[in-house]
């Protein structure tokens, strides 16, 4: 290896791994900082120490409670990209499709989906599946809206090219439309990866028996506000690792998109 190359890795790697750290960090100290200088009562903000102290409590307790959380993320936020990959797929394939059904998805998605969760416990009942639906409904739009958008803009010279070599409409979808349109699709599932944790905080907000939102729930109800805190602390590395997840699929599956932005 170069040293030009080696200098290179060594500064994506302080880009990727450590500044993301530092950043962290600086905003811990931050908070903490503010708790102490302004005398914060912890039972409207607790300071850091006071929510590690709320974790270390019962840490087995909290990170199950995440795990299930985390399955409910999971499983609606791949039904989420999946069907939106999919229904962006054949509403970018025909413009008449397009025209008649985006209209019902813009009023889908303008409806509050609080205002939906708790007609999902009459309709489904308690357990997972209202929670799972809820994540769907929330981080479903958007992955419709940034596929269509870059299905919709290959550019034209590239089409010309693809009808020069008299390629079929499949091999133009798959082999240039598609590809074309990877950077905008990573684009709307990462705005979907923070709106799955919400829709699943939601859910469990409503119906309150298991999760990180029947925490917050309980702890509300207990005054415990460092445990709250706790709560959303863990909500909050669960979206940052969902997050960073999609962004490896997206370098595994377009690392050029990169290139191509800078």
């Amino acid at each position: 290896m170069t040293d030009s190359a080696a200098e290179s890795r060594l500064t994506q790697t302080w880009r990727n791994g450590f500044l993301p750290v530092l950043g962290a960090v600086i905003a811990v100290a931050l908070w903490w900082a503010l708790t102490r200088a302004l005398h914060i009562d912890p039972f409207y903000v607790p300071s850091p120490p006071d929510v590690l102290d709320a974790f270390l409590r019962d840490p087995g307790y909290l990170l199950n409670e995440t795990w299930r959380t985390f399955q409910r993320v999971l499983i609606g936020f791949g039904i989420a990209v999946a069907g939106g990959l999919l229904l962006a797929v054949i509403l970018a394939a025909s413009r008449t499709v397009e025209r008649m059904t985006m209209p019902l998805l813009a009023a889908v998605n303008a409806i509050p989906k609080v205002a939906l969760a708790p007609l999902l416990l009459v309709w489904m009942g308690f357990g997972n599946a209202p929670k799972i639906v809820m994540v769907v409904l929330v981080s479903f739009f958007p992955v419709i809206v940034s596929t269509m958008a870059g299905l919709t803009s290959t550019p034209a010279d590239l089409a010309e090219l693809a009808r020069s070599l008299k390629a079929s409409w499949w091999q133009t979808f798959v082999k240039i439309r598609l590809i074309w349109a990877l950077p905008q699709m990573f684009v709307g599932i990462k705005v979907a990866t923070p709106l799955a944790i919400i829709g699943a905080v939601i859910g469990e907000v409503v119906s309150p028996d298991t999760g990180l939102g029947s925490v917050i729930v309980g702890s509300g109800a207990n005054s415990d506000t460092p445990l709250a805190f706790a709560a959303l602390v863990l909500l909050a590395i669960a979206g940052v690792l969902l997050f960073y997840l999609v962004a490896a699929v997206e370098r595994l599956l377009a690392p050029w998109a990169r290139a191509i932005a800078s």
